[in-house]
């Protein structure tokens, strides 16, 4: 399930947002990139800031919504192949786009991606959380483990 808005303006004109309150709805990174694909989508790809401003909107709309504001971050399509750990000064180039798209657009939080065992990347959504470095935990990137829910 989740929320479809369409816009004419952008090269993708519509998006799905699923947003789980509910922790035992929310899947890993692989299971996320299926249910996008069975639906004829694939999971976000961003590439540019307007772009990115407004998913930001679309997500602070569907979670003044319902019960109130959670933290849940959101799956994006971007990740890392290659084998096992990689800590290499390289390793930010290593990601690549889930649908093949080559925007390099990138939004990371502070001293993100720290790589390591980390591959899939979501978005920040973390309001109730106390800033940290790099400012309030909402809608910049942060490379995680592939098998976390969100």
């Amino acid at each position: 399930s989740g929320q479809k808005v369409c816009y004419g303006a952008f090269k993708r004109s519509c998006y799905k947002l699923a947003y789980f309150q509910d922790l035992s709805r929310r899947v890993g990174f692989q299971e996320a990139r299926q249910a996008c694909e069975i639906d004829g989508g694939a999971l976000l790809s961003l590439e540019s800031e307007v772009e990115q401003q407004l998913i930001e909107n679309m997500l602070q709309n569907l979670t003044k919504s319902g019960s109130g504001i959670s933290d849940g971050d959101f799956w994006i399509g971007l990740w890392r192949s290659g084998d096992g750990l990689t800590t290499s000064s390289a390793c930010p180039d290593l990601y690549q786009w889930a649908d093949g798209s080559i925007s390099p657009f990138r939004n990371w939080y502070t001293d993100e991606p720290s790589c390591g065992s980390e591959a899939c990347v979501v978005m920040y959504h973390q309001p109730t959380a106390n800033p940290g470095l790099g400012g309030p935990y909402l809608y910049q990137w942060n490379d995680d483990r592939c098998n976390m829910k969100h």
